[in-house]
């Protein structure tokens, strides 16, 4: 059975939910089709469940590609503020955290709900267990023919909105990735991102016992660097700041932690040696720092030693063990845990105005299946808003 639409998307999470009901209110004759039971999925595990829809303080910097400039068209025309007024229209209470971070005040099934609402009232078909068998390109005239399971779908405009291969119990695939090469489009190699550290066999026998110790640290990998909290686990390191830091890591690359980055624990050793001499090491440490993790790091000898007999040197070795701890990670967690995907289909061969490709007409890419990777907190769900907007505005 042969059915005519003017737009087929396939992907029913945050970006092609978006993209419809853009389009939708355009008059457009719209199908979202995708493989999974349920849409929106990844938009109910984000954020603990309360979903971390956008942040305040989005700019391209924020983001990462390899064509930085990519994002600046789509961020700039779709804002934060745009989508804040979307839930807020809807009633949808919400509190922001530090660094701008928005989250819903319920659940966030009412961000998905509010997705799901603008898509009926904009006429958008939804169809769910529906697997996408074959992608032609029309040769008389410009479109796609897309076959399912149940039919063949023509439409003159394809948008492919199924994201990373991240967390795959949710549904990812690199079913993105393939159509892409199907075209001849490029795609830059994938890797996991927002994703915990694993550790050597040597170094998780020694920080294993920290598991469930929580301290703020600056972390530093290549030119990048963040500072928020570390969380030691039984696998290895996590926390907001190493999530950050794993989408610029390389593999075999080290880190480079300051675990009291906020102090000067240098001078604060020396004033201490001055007015209290005769107190150990350790007892100044653990004024500011976890008595493991301090444990950890330096040996006992040197902890149980009065300060009046550690030279100025000595000092600076004990303040370098906790603000220059270089550590070289033995992997990640992999797409299992990871929140994103790094890379993704070449952005360099898509307008960056309206996300089609440019040697493909009709054909689109939104969302996270792009080269386009946001920092953690709301910037890859923007992203996601903006870049479907913008495409919703001409398909």
């Amino acid at each position: 059975m042969k059915i005519e639409y003017d737009v087929v998307i396939i992907g029913a999470g945050a970006s092609g939910l978006m993209c419809a009901a853009q389009a939708g209110k355009r008059g457009r004759r719209v199908k979202v089709l995708d493989h999974g039971p349920k849409p929106g999925r990844k938009i109910l595990m984000s954020g603990g469940g309360r979903c971390n829809f956008t942040n305040r303080r989005v700019s391209a910097q924020n983001y990462i590609s390899s064509n930085p400039h990519f994002a600046k068209s789509a961020l700039s025309r779709y804002r934060p503020q745009d989508f804040i007024a979307l839930v807020r229209q809807y009633g949808i209470s919400f509190s922001e955290r530090e660094h701008g971070q928005l989250f819903c005040t319920g659940s966030a099934g009412q961000i998905l709900e509010m997705l799901l609402a603008e898509c009926r009232s904009a006429g958008v078909c939804l169809a769910f267990k529906t697997s996408v068998s074959s992608i032609e390109r029309q040769a008389s005239v410009r479109g796609f023919r897309i076959c399912t399971a149940g039919e063949s779908i023509e439409a003159s405009s394809l948008v492919i909105a199924t994201g990373g291969v991240s967390m795959p119990a949710a549904g990812a695939t690199s079913f993105g990735y393939k159509v892409a090469g199907q075209f001849g489009i490029p795609v830059v190699r994938p890797r996991p991102g927002l994703v915990p550290f694993t550790l050597h066999p040597e170094d998780k026998t020694v920080l294993a016992p920290l598991a469930g110790i929580s301290v703020k640290a600056l972390v530093c990998t290549g030119s990048a660097s963040f500072k928020e909290q570390l969380l030691f686990t039984h696998r290895g390191l996590s926390g907001p700041v190493i999530l950050q830091a794993s989408s610029f890591w390389q593999p075999g690359a080290p880190l480079t932690i300051d675990l009291f980055p906020d102090g000067n624990l240098e001078d604060l050793l020396e004033t201490e040696q001055q007015t209290r001499p005769k107190r150990h090491v350790k007892s100044v440490l653990t004024e500011h720092l976890p008595t493991r993790l301090v444990q950890a790091r330096l040996n006992e000898k040197l902890l149980d030693s009065p300060l009046h007999a550690i030279s100025r040197q000595g000092l600076k070795n004990v303040a370098d063990e906790i603000h220059t701890w270089n550590i070289q990670p033995g992997g990640t967690e992999g797409y299992r845990t990871a929140e994103v995907t790094v890379g993704g289909i070449d952005c360099r061969g898509f307008s960056s105005k309206t996300m089609e490709s440019r040697d493909v007409p009709g054909l689109y890419a939104i969302g996270e299946v792009l080269d386009v990777t946001g920092w953690l907190g709301g910037y890859n769900f923007q992203w996601a808003w903006s870049s479907a907007w913008a495409a919703g505005q001409v398909v």
